[in-house]
C-alpha cells in the first residue's frame, strides 16, 4: 500500500517566504524587518480565510530564530533551530487556538509560558490564531504581558475580524493585512501542483476552481482535490462545472443573444433548463448580474484589467461587449439588483425571474433605447390629436404646430402645459444620473407597464401612452399617492421608514424634493425608485413626475440623547409604536 495520502492544502504549504502566493509586498516587508534585525513585540495579522496569514507567522517565528539566515531573509532549513521547527519538536514556537482556549485561565498559562527564556535561538514566539475569539476579560488580562513583554518573547496575532479586536490590542501591535489571492496567482499556483502531480489540467478548470475559491489559497487546494478526485487524471471544464455544480458560461452567452434580439421565449426556454438541471433561481440571478458586469467591464479598454479570468476567457467577454450599447449594462444590473430585492420577499419566485427576463430583452429591442428623444417630442406634441378618434391621430404627426387641435377635446387643455419644456424628463430618474442615461431609464418601465390599456389600431407604440401621462396635478395629489404607495407595500419595511419621515416637497410643476436623514435612506429609496416613479405617475396621470434626493442638514445630531428621548422621539415620529406602548401600558426603566 503506498505512503498515507495527504490533501493538497497541507502537503503543499509553503515552508518559505517566497513560496507564499499572493502576498509578495507584505513577504518583503517582514523580510526585510528581520534581515535589519527591526523586531517589534507584536504584529497583528489579520485578512481573510485561507490567504496565508498563519504560515506567514510559522515562517516568521522559524526565521527570526535561524541561526544561518539567507541573504534574501528566508530561513535555511538546515540549523538546529530550523530541523526543530520542520520536526514540529521546537520549544520557541507556542501556538494557541483561540477559538477553544479563549478564557482567562487559557491567557493566564500563556503568559506564565512566557516568563520561560529559549534554550536554542534568540526568540521565543507566540502564535494566537483567531485572536477576536478571546473573550472580554481574556483580552483584559493580556494586556500587560502584551505591552511589556521579555526581551525575547515575540506574539503573533491572526485573524480574520479586526473589528472585533478590542483598540487597546490594536494600538500595542504591528497591523498586516493579507489582500485576497488574485484569480491569476492561483492558478499559476495550481498549474505548479499539477506539475508535480503529473495532472493535465484545462486552464479553463484551473479558472472554474480559482472563481470558487473567491480568493482563499486554501479553498482552492481543497476543491481541486475533489475535482481531481473525480477526473483520473485529467482535469476538464466541463468534469470542473459539473462537480461543483457550476453554471457554465455559455448559458449567459446564449441569454445574450435573446436580450440582443428581444427574443423573450428563448430565454424563457434557457432559464427553464437551467432550472431543469437543478440549479437555484437566486443563484442564476446573481450569476447573470455578475455576467453582465463582467461584459460592462470588457466593454472599454481602461477596466478589461478588472476581468478576473483567464485570457481566452476575457477575450470572449470583449468581443461580447462590442455588440451591446453601454447603457444597457447599466439599465439591466439594475434590473437584476431589483431581482435579487424582490425575489427574497416574493411568493412566486420564478414569476419574479421571468419578468426581469422579458424586460432585459425588451431593453435593446426597442427604439426608446437608441433614440429616446424623438418619440417624447412626438408623444407632447401630438397628444391633443389622439383622444378623439383614430383619423385625427395621423395628420397631428404630420401638422405639429396646428392652432384648432386642442379645441375638440376638452381633455387637451392640460397636455398643452408641458409642450414647450420637452426637456424635464433628462432628471426624471436621478438627479445624479447622466442625461443620456436616464432618459432610456425612465422610459423602458414606462413602455412595460403602459403597452396593454393602449388600443389595437395604434400605429407607433409610444404615442397612445402620452394624453394619459401629462395631466397636471397638485402636491397634495401627490403626496396623496405617496402615502397611497406606502399602504399598498407593507412588507417594504426599510423603505416604508424612511417615507414616512420625508415627504415630497415642490420643486416645480413636475419635480419634487425628498429630504431624509441619512444615506441609509438615500439608499433604501434609491433601490426602489424605479418602481416608486411607476407607481407615482400613474397615480397623478403625469410621466414627467420627478423626485430627487438630498441628505436634510439637520439629518444627524451630534449631540448625545438619553434613552427617554431616544423613545419619545420613535413615538412622535411613529404613530404605530406610540400605540403599541399605549395600548400594552410599556414604560422605560
Amino acid at each position: 500500500m503506498s505512503e498515507n495520502y495527504i490533501v493538497s492544502a497541507r502537503k503543499y504549504r509553503p515552508a518559505s517566504f517566497s513560496t507564499v502566493v499572493g502576498q509578495k509586498a507584505l513577504t518583503h516587508t517582514l523580510k526585510t524587518a528581520i534581515k535589519n534585525e527591526q523586531l517589534a513585540h507584536a504584529y497583528l495579522f489579520c485578512g481573510p480565510r485561507g490567504v496565508g496569514k498563519t504560515t506567514c507567522a510559522r515562517i516568521f517565528a522559524k526565521a527570526i530564530n535561524c541561526e544561518h539566515l539567507g541573504p534574501d531573509g528566508e530561513p535555511c532549513n538546515e540549523c538546529e533551530s530550523c530541523q526543530a521547527f520542520n520536526e514540529q519538536r521546537s520549544y520557541n514556537i507556542l501556538e494557541l487556538d483561540a477559538a477553544s482556549n479563549n478564557s482567562v485561565d487559557d491567557i493566564r498559562n500563556l503568559t506564565d509560558q512566557v516568563l520561560v527564556p529559549p534554550q536554542i535561538g534568540r526568540y521565543r514566539v507566540f502564535i494566537i490564531d483567531e485572536v477576536h475569539m478571546l473573550s472580554q476579560a481574556a483580552f483584559n488580562a493580556f494586556l500587560k504581558t502584551l505591552e511589556e513583554p521579555p526581551h525575547y518573547a515575540i506574539f503573533i496575532l491572526a485573524t480574520t475580524e479586526k473589528q472585533k479586536i478590542i483598540p487597546t490590542i490594536l494600538s500595542r501591535c504591528q497591523i498586516y493585512d493579507f489582500a485576497r489571492i488574485t484569480v491569476p496567482d492561483i492558478v499559476e499556483q495550481l498549474q505548479h501542483i499539477c506539475q508535480d502531480k503529473g495532472v493535465t489540467a484545462e486552464t479553463s478548470a484551473l479558472n472554474v476552481i480559482a472563481q470558487k475559491a473567491d480568493g482563499a489559497m486554501r479553498d482552492a487546494l481543497s476543491i481541486f482535490d475533489q475535482v481531481l478526485a473525480s477526473s483520473e487524471g485529467n482535469i476538464t471544464y466541463q468534469a470542473a462545472i459539473e462537480n461543483l455544480n457550476v453554471l457554465d458560461y455559455d448559458y449567459y452567452f446564449r441569454l445574450d443573444e435573446a436580450f440582443l434580439t428581444g427574443d423573450v421565449p428563448q430565454a424563457l426556454l434557457i432559464y427553464k433548463e437551467i432550472r431543469d438541471k437543478g440549479f437555484d433561481s437566486l443563484f442564476f440571478v446573481n450569476g447573470l448580474a455578475q455576467h453582465l458586469r463582467d461584459l460592462m467591464v470588457a466593454s472599454t479598454p481602461q477596466t478589461v484589467g478588472l476581468l478576473e479570468m483567464n485570457n481566452d476567457i476575457a477575450q470572449r467577454h470583449v468581443t461580447q461587449a462590442a455588440r451591446f450599447n453601454t447603457r444597457f449594462f447599466y439599465m439591466a444590473m439594475d434590473l437584476c439588483n431589483t431581482c435579487d430585492l424582490q425575489y427574497r420577499e416574493t411568493s412566486n419566485k420564478q414569476f419574479v425571474v421571468e419578468l426581469t427576463l422579458i424586460k432585459l430583452c425588451q431593453l435593446m429591442s426597442g427604439t426608446p433605447l437608441q433614440q429616446p428623444p424623438q418619440p417624447r417630442v412626438q408623444k407632447i406634441a401630438a397628444a391633443p390629436a389622439q383622444a378623439p378618434a383614430q383619423p385625427a391621430a395621423q395628420p397631428a404627426a404630420s401638422q405639429p404646430s396646428a392652432p384648432a387641435q386642442p379645441a375638440p377635446v376638452a381633455q387637451s387643455a392640460p397636455a398643452a402645459a408641458p409642450t414647450p419644456a420637452p426637456q424635464q424628463p433628462k432628471s426624471q430618474f436621478s438627479v445624479s444620473s447622466p442625461p443620456a442615461v436616464a432618459k432610456p431609464i425612465a422610459t423602458a418601465p414606462r413602455i412595460l407597464i403602459n403597452k396593454q390599456p393602449t388600443t389595437a389600431a395604434s400605429e407607433a407604440a409610444p404615442k397612445p401612452a402620452a394624453p394619459t401621462h401629462t395631466t397636471q396635478f397638485t402636491p397634495e395629489q401627490l403626496v396623496g399617492a405617496w402615502k397611497h404607495y406606502m399602504e399598498q407595500n407593507p412588507g417594504e419595511i426599510i423603505l416604508l421608514s424612511a417615507m414616512r419621515n420625508s415627504m415630497p416637497q415642490k420643486v416645480n410643476d413636475t419635480t419634487y424634493l425628498i429630504e431624509v436623514e441619512n444615506t441609509a435612506q438615500v439608499e433604501a429609496i434609491n433601490s426602489s425608485m424605479t418602481k416608486l416613479l411607476q407607481f407615482l405617475r400613474n397615480e397623478v396621470g403625469n410621466d414627467m413626475v420627478a423626485l430627487e434626493i438630498k441628505i436634510s442638514p439637520k439629518g444627524v445630531s451630534t449631540i448625545a440623547k438619553t434613552d427617554r428621548e431616544i423613545v419619545a422621539d420613535m413615538r412622535q415620529r411613529n404613530p404605530e409604536f406610540n400605540k403599541m406602548v399605549n395600548d400594552f401600558q410599556l414604560t422605560l426603566n
